[in-house]
């Protein structure tokens, strides 16, 4: 038996973040992981180790190694020294070493392949790992490339370097499978980064600076410092073991392709041609070897280029001296046929005191602006006004102002609050205070930290100024609401905005709170909603106010409260060419948001895809808050294209509005993620969430069932679950208070999820009648009268209407088939399939006794444990155990599932 120590038992995994390796690496006998340091190689090839179930054999060269003829085999040798064959090849190296010549002797070298294969096939079975291949001797790589050709059946797997390994050409034979070992997806480094408890926004930061490689992930998330953060839009220098780590990186790379990497590292939009006029010829020979060494990614569709870690463009900048990047900014300004980016690079190139390069900074700025750059004009804004000389108050007031203003507007947080700084610490008036506080209050959103004393010095700069403290107040409702969860105390603060702006004449503040007033009073279902809403339409519309907090849009989304999509759809898209306009990412995407919901309402889920997809991605690039727009991706997702991608929005929304405290969208999420594990079949997981809706909802006193619509999903939870008296109740309850705010639209829903509580009591008539009626009123609403079929669908089976069942499920096909809602479309195929496939024959069922079978037709009739005992003559007890029996052989949870399945008992 070999020595113990020089072998790894593959079946045991060191931690339980893993890179995603393809399955169908192990099918050839010869695979080939590479990617840069840090990637996670070595912990891949355990993992394909382990799929193929035999011990791992590993040797690890050094960079020394690489030097010395023979250490491959050597290491090989020393690590089966029980078999014969391991001695004889380590005296032939013995003796080659002390010969002249080795290793282009060619008697030793054919000795040295004939015992090397000699030795492997007289290894017992096992996996031979060559970890960092990429230092194995020239002369062990040529001896174990014909060894391995005469031993087929050996599995070897080598972990290198070498970022596209040409496959034919490697040691490991000419039917080497060559994989990438991909970077970490964004929960992978959450799962690895879990032990430093971070806040999400970091973990999604140190994903992006770390491109998904675990060991600089780890080493971004040293706890001994804080998160690196943006000051002027350059991230900080890196900690020092992520600094080595990408030394290393850059190492594999001459100094020219490193020289070019500046180049993409200072420009803020690096493409091909500007690389192209930088290093002429050679930049295409460059920038392969730079994508070859796995730094850089040249492939992306607007012919740019792209770091595959924004870590390493950090890194290097950071090694720059200050008149060597202002050197290199000035060859970028010559080289750039774009004339914001020229004058980017002319500002960055001249001195930091220069005062004409913050004029050509502050015009370049508002060019972008109008161009619709907003990235781009928030850093340039923010130039400007750090280049302002400090004795000139005003025009650095002016030129902060205007950069907090782009990095709230694009998002920018870490900006945003640079550029407030810049104007607090002057001597300003209380407007240009307050207007910086509030833009900032507005730029931090959910992650405002010290919210009561950057409120308390915002309101005392505005003391005795009504309409600026009405501004203020408007952003403390928003607080209350969102983040405190307090929708009644947010409407009171609401409404002493409205009061304090009225007394000062200020229209455009009267308008924004009386906004916020109704949006608070349709929640909590106050009568005066509209009336309120109606007075903030009727005042003039300022161009200031964003879109997304207008009257217009309130209106808009009331409209989709009441199910009148087109109305609302109608509204929003002059609203979105408007936030567009403007550069508001935020309000940008809140429309959108809004639109995919209009959409798929209407039933058009292809456009609200686009919506919801535009959404996100700009959530993404910026600093805002990913719950919004998770929770629209879920619904949309879910709905119309895949459940698995909806349920990985959902779970990412909840978390990210649990860090930070969001008590609007944790609900959202919660719903989203409730209704999706009830869709797919997990009712006790969409029971625990929609419980938790429940509950949030109740603390918030929300009252108005239209704005979450929560309760027929629970009801119908509860239905399948068998908790039959907590669903009528609900439902009971939810509908007199429906009633009570005239809100109509709300019934149909109810009514189909009261059908389905009435068919489990087996009234399939009464379920099927109701189930028809809410079909009939919600033909404006196509996904919701496809989803009432599959409902009537199901009933009527169990009603053993078979044919009006498949007529019902053909109804529902062709609807979630014309409006693409692909999920739906499945299920209602799937419904329809088992009806088409079901035996004539009702009183037979293979699996089950006849004993369980009549069982089972009863408690499937809606019959209670004591009422089937009492018909079958036998115990409450006997019952129980021939349920549980039923239950297991069926694979089913629950009665309602049991109703679903075996056809109830006739009375």
């Amino acid at each position: 038996m070999p020595d113990s120590a020089m072998w790894i038992n593959a079946s045991h995994e060191a931690g339980a973040v893993l890179p995603v390796v393809p399955e169908d690496g192990p099918v050839a006998r010869r695979v080939v992981l590479f990617g840069p340091p840090g990637s996670g190689k070595t912990t891949a090839a355990g993992a394909l180790g382990q799929r193929l179930g035999l011990p791992v054999l590993r040797l690890a060269p050094r960079p020394q190694d690489a030097r010395v003829p023979g250490a491959g085999l050597l290491e090989l040798a020393l690590a089966l020294p029980a078999l014969p064959a391991a001695r004889e090849l380590t005296a032939a190296l013995d003796d080659a070493a002390d010969r002249p010549g080795f290793p282009d002797d060619a008697g030793r070298a054919l000795r040295l392949r004939r015992q090397t294969a000699v030795l492997l096939r007289e290894a017992p079975p096992m996996t031979l790992v060559v970890d960092n291949a990429q230092w194995l001797d020239p002369a062990s790589a040529a001896v174990l490339d014909w060894a391995l050709r005469a031993t087929p059946d050996l599995p070897v797997i080598a972990a290198e370097r070498t970022w596209r390994p040409q496959a034919g050409g490697h040691w490991c034979g000419e039917d080497t499978h060559a994989v990438r070992v991909p970077p970490l997806t964004a929960s992978q480094v959450a799962m690895l980064l879990s032990p430093y408890r971070l806040a999400l926004r970091e973990v999604t930061c140190i994903h992006a600076r770390s491109g998904g490689n675990p060991a600089l992930a780890l080493a971004l998330a040293d706890a001994s410092r804080p998160l690196p953060d943006r000051d002027g839009g350059r991230e900080s220098a890196l900690p020092p073991t992520a600094r080595r780590l990408v030394g290393e990186w850059l190492d594999e790379v001459p100094a020219q392709v490193q020289e070019l990497l500046t180049f993409a590292a200072l420009d803020d939009r690096p493409g091909l041609e500007l690389l192209g006029r930088l290093a002429g010829p050679a930049a295409e020979a460059l920038l392969a070897q730079a994508e070859a060494a796995g730094l850089l990614e040249i492939g992306q569709p607007n012919g740019t280029v792209r770091f595959t870690a924004s870590a390493i463009g950090t890194e290097l900048v950071a090694r720059l001296p200050g008149h060597a990047r202002r050197l290199l900014h000035a060859r970028l300004a010559e080289a750039s046929r774009d004339s914001v980016r020229r004058d980017r690079h002319t500002a960055l190139a001249a001195d930091a005191d220069d005062p004409q390069s913050a004029l050509h900074a502050a015009r370049s700025a508002v060019r972008a602006r109008q161009r619709g750059d907003h990235a781009l004009a928030a850093e340039l804004s923010f130039l400007a006004a750090q280049r302002t000389p400090h004795d000139d108050g005003d025009l650095l007031t002016e030129r902060a102002l205007t950069a907090v203003r782009d990095a709230a507007h694009y998002g920018d947080l870490p900006r945003a609050r640079a550029a407030a700084c810049l104007v607090l610490s002057h001597d300003t008036t209380p407007d240009q205070r307050v207007d910086a506080l509030v833009a900032l209050i507005d730029a931090s959103g959910q992650y405002l930290h010290s919210a009561d004393e950057l409120f308390a010095d915002a309101l005392h700069a505005a003391a005795g100024r009504p309409d600026l403290t009405a501004q203020l107040l408007i952003r403390k409702s928003i607080w209350a609401n969102v983040n405190e969860g307090d929708p009644r105390r947010a409407c009171d603060l609401a409404g002493r905005a409205t009061a304090l702006a009225e007394s000062a004449g200020d229209m455009t503040t009267t308008a924004m709170a009386l906004t916020m007033q109704a949006r608070l009073q349709r929640v909590l279902g106050h009568p005066d909603a509209e009336t309120t809403l109606s007075r903030a339409l009727s005042l003039p519309r300022a161009a200031s106010v964003p879109a997304n907090g207008t009257p217009q849009h309130l209106a808009a989304r009331h409209a989709l409260f009441d199910d009148n999509p087109e109305e609302a759809r109608t509204a929003l898209l002059p609203l979105l060419v408007e936030a567009e306009r403007t550069g508001d990412t935020e309000a940008t995407v809140d429309i959108r948001r809004s639109l995919a919901e209009a959409e798929l309402r209407a039933g058009r889920c292809a456009r609200a895809l686009e919506h919801a997809h535009r959404a996100q991605a700009l959530t993404d690039e910026t600093s805002l808050s990913p719950a919004p727009a998770c929770y629209t991706s879920a619904l949309v997702e879910g709905t119309a294209c895949r459940t698995d991608v909806a349920l990985l929005h959902a779970r990412r929304g909840v978390d990210t509005a649990r860090q930070e405290d969001n008590k609007v969208f944790l609900s959202r999420n919660l719903f989203a993620l409730g209704h999706l594990l009830l869709v797919t079949g997990r009712p006790k997981e969409a029971l625990e969430a929609l419980e938790e809706v429940r509950y949030l909802e109740g603390l918030q006193q929300v009252r108005d069932p239209s704005v979450l619509r929560w309760h027929p999903e629970l009801a119908e939870t509860l239905v399948i679950l068998g908790h039959l008296g907590q669903a009528q109740s609900l439902l009971d309850e939810t509908r007199r208070t429906a009633i009570d705010l005239g809100r109509h639209t709300v019934l149909p829903p109810l009514e189909r999820t009261q059908a389905l509580l009435d068919a489990a009591r087996g009234d399939y008539d009464t379920a099927a009648r109701r189930l028809n009626d809410a079909a009939d009123r919600l033909r404006h609403l196509p996904l919701e009268r496809g989803r009432t079929l599959l409902a009537l669908s199901h009933t009527e089976r169990r009603g053993r209407r078979r044919a009006s069942a498949r007529t019902a499920a053909h109804s529902a096909i062709d609807l979630f088939t014309a409006h693409q809602a692909h999920p739906w479309a499945e299920a209602a195929a799937r419904t329809l399939s088992r009806l088409e496939a079901a035996p004539t024959d009702d009183n037979a069922h293979p699996r089950l006794t006849s004993a369980e079978q009549r069982c089972a037709e009863l408690a499937a009739a809606g019959a209670s444990n004591r009422d089937i005992a009492t018909a079958l003559t036998v115990s409450v007890k006997t019952v129980e155990a021939t349920l549980t029996r039923v239950y297991r052989k069926l694979g089913l949870h629950s009665r309602f599932q049991l109703a679903h399945t075996v056809t109830p008992a006739r009375e």
